[in-house]
């Protein structure tokens, strides 16, 4: 049995896994552990999100939906590397994620790439801090 437990919090994450660890270990198992995805707490004060934010509103005509999801992203990748980069996730909407249901909503798809192309094209040079 192989698990990945995901948190945007990662003493929350390394806390699951030890837990996860014990029960299986309880029943008998031999558990490995890797490091899994680092944690990424997003930032509401970002610049990135602002930037984001106000395409959706000009693109869409409502305010973007803003919302921390509790999996572990790459974006804990490449901030462990890059520590000051400023970032924002979204995408499609997907449904049943990482199951043999999952399911993509294609029109969902065409919005986002709308949405990533403003959001690029509004990024000025460098955004100051």
């Amino acid at each position: 049995i192989e698990t990945s437990q995901r948190s945007f919090i990662t003493s929350a994450c390394k806390n699951m896994a030890t837990t996860v660890r014990s029960v299986f270990e309880l029943g008998g198992a031999e558990v490995q552990s890797n490091d899994g995805y680092p944690g990424w707490k997003p930032n509401p004060k970002s610049k990135i999100l602002k930037i984001a934010m106000d395409s959706y509103k000009r693109l869409f005509g409502e305010d973007a939906k803003v919302k921390a999801i509790h999996a572990g992203l790459e974006c804990g990748l490449f901030l462990a590397k890059y520590p000051s980069l400023d970032m924002v996730s979204f995408g499609p909407t997907i449904k049943e994620i990482h199951s043999p249901n999952e399911k993509i909503h294609i029109p969902s798809v065409e919005k986002f790439w709308k949405h990533l192309i403003d959001v690029l094209r509004n990024v000025p040079e460098r955004i100051e801090s």
